[in-house]
């Protein structure tokens, strides 16, 4: 169905985009943006249609359930600073770590590890590796990158929070082509992994940036300023958490390990056992537990784990009294309130684009005239324009999905075509929401790393666009020839590989700077967190 606003339909997403990226004023631009499409929606001012957006944003159960855990989340990395537990790891990373290289490869091994879900993800990997990221400095920039290109991508291609969403958006494809003799679900998204080649080559792209320590782009300007000026942020930005700032130094004289690893133990099982749990019914196997699961109750069961572990081993290090310990849950609190309002107008603007129905318009001007030996490329680009313009991964596939299935079925009659356009759709909402300063995950992602927003976006930025053009050029290759996507996937690492030390040299010569920064820092650099 198409948007009756017509073309006035991407104009307050794509507002509140150019604004935020322009200004760096993220708060400001998401606000503009929800306004100008109450504008276009009423036909007047807008400004009650404006808030009842954003009160309908904040009214969804799930969004309700996210900003719970992350402000539980927040009091848990306060707890876990206060305890002295991250000044603990950091000082047992250093000793190991003791270059950016190695870090950041913990970083990207911490992040494929973690799969079972994006959020959790962003938030365990920047909380554990900020403080050693710092210390080496690495720009929070590069950090935030390392996090947010290995947590949907990841999540999106494994057993996770994803997965029953993409397996009923899957079967929800067939039946409105009114194919009832399909394979099962299951089997297609199996099958649909290798055409899911943003994420797949996302995640290589990461391992190539992180071995051979060269950069492009702003992300070049970046690790060039965190490297000779100790400053791991923009002298100006306005970092999504500042932890240090905010709560001071730790209430404890001697920093313990236990009080760092115990509670991010606490949240990872307790996260994944009541994952189980929500999914559990009788006679279910682990996959249907899985498939099934409520994977936001999960994560507010597992933060709040978390905090409470941060009141039981205040007690029992005589650290933190009971007062200590519930002044640190409410500080932590505070934490979060940037990234909080920041995800409500995500939402908003989310609320906006439904309204206006900005999804089917997009989907509705490119229409059933696909080239077959192109689809699956175009596909991928019309995925990633709608994820950008929306901001929601989730969203984007649940758009393209029911619209995409029975327009490759009517053109191909063709099972395995079906295939790739689930996995072309699935890796372009990815791509789009990498690049997009209002996606949930891009905020969470600077969050937890203590990056600014805008800074992590226009950084990375030119990476994600580099592995999109790559994934984009493999499917023309795979549309016209036919040629295993397993074996175009390595052709695409070779391809990364070589933009990336092209692209670097260029740059930095451009710049008249040196394509890699030194891998291990000066005798008596101190970074800071300005």
């Amino acid at each position: 169905m198409a948007s009756e606003f017509g073309v006035l339909s991407i104009v307050p997403p794509l507002l509140a985009i150019v604004l935020a990226i322009t200004t760096r004023k993220a708060v400001l631009s998401l606000f503009i943006g929800i306004w100008a499409g109450a504008v276009i929606f009423t036909g007047g001012l807008g400004v009650v249609q404006t808030f009842e957006w954003i009160v309908a944003a904040v009214a969804g159960e799930f969004h309700v359930r996210i900003l719970v855990f992350t402000l539980l989340l927040g009091s848990g990395v306060a707890m876990v600073w206060n305890l002295g537990g991250s000044n603990a790891v950091r000082d047992w990373a250093i000793a190991r770590l003791d270059s950016q290289r190695k870090a950041g490869a913990v970083a990207w091994g911490l992040g494929v590890v973690l799969f079972f879900d994006d959020y959790a993800n962003t938030a365990i990997v920047g909380s554990a590796m900020k403080d050693v990221s710092d210390h080496l400095q690495i720009s929070r920039e590069k950090l935030s990158y390392i996090v947010d290109s290995t947590a949907a991508p990841v999540a999106t291609l494994g057993i996770s929070s994803w997965v029953a969403f993409q397996l009923s958006l899957i079967s929800d494809g067939y039946e409105a082509a009114g194919v009832a003799d399909h394979p099962p679900a299951f089997e297609v998204f199996l099958n649909s992994i290798p055409f899911n080649m943003y994420s797949i080559l996302a995640i290589v792209m990461v391992a190539i940036i992180v071995a051979t320590g060269r950069d492009y782009g702003e992300m070049l300007d970046a690790e060039h300023r965190s490297w000779h000026t100790g400053q791991v942020s923009r002298e100006d930005a306005r970092p999504m958490q500042d932890v240090k700032s905010d709560l001071g130094e730790p209430n404890a004289e001697d920093a313990r390990l236990v009080n760092f690893f115990v509670p991010i133990a606490v949240l990872i099982a307790v996260t994944i056992a009541s994952a189980l749990w929500t999914g559990y019914s009788p006679g279910a196997s682990l996959m249907d537990m899985v498939t099934n699961a409520d994977f936001a109750s999960a994560l507010i069961y597992g933060s709040f784990a978390m905090v409470v572990t941060g009141f039981v081993l205040g007690k029992l290090y005589g650290i933190l009294t009971l007062g200590e310990a519930t002044d640190t849950t409410i500080d932590g609190f505070g934490l979060m309130l940037t990234a909080v309002s920041i995800l409500v107008l995500a939402w908003g603007i989310g609320e906006v684009v439904s309204a206006l129905q900005t999804g089917e318009y997009v989907a509705g001007v490119v229409g059933e005239s696909f080239p077959v030996a192109i689809l699956p490329a175009l596909v991928l680009m019309l995925a990633a324009f709608i994820a950008f313009s929306t901001g929601t991964s989730w969203g984007t596939m649940g758009i393209l999905t029911p619209i995409v299935i029975p327009v490759a079925w009517s053109l191909t009659g063709d099972h395995t075509i079906i295939a790739a356009m689930v996995g072309v759709i699935f890796s372009g909402a990815i791509f789009g929401d990498h690049s997009s300063p209002i996606s949930d995950t891009t905020v969470l992602s600077s969050t937890f790393t203590g990056a600014d927003l805008i800074d992590h976006v226009r950084t990375q930025l030119y990476y994600a666009v580099t592995v999109g053009a790559v994934a984009v050029a493999l499917l023309v290759v795979w549309g016209v020839t036919r040629i295993s996507p397993l074996l175009l996937l390595p052709v695409g690492a070779v391809l990364l590989v070589g933009l990336v030390y092209g692209l670097s040299e260029i740059d930095a010569s451009r710049k008249g700077l040196e394509p890699v920064v030194a891998d291990t820092p000066p005798a008596g650099s101190a970074p800071t967190d300005d």
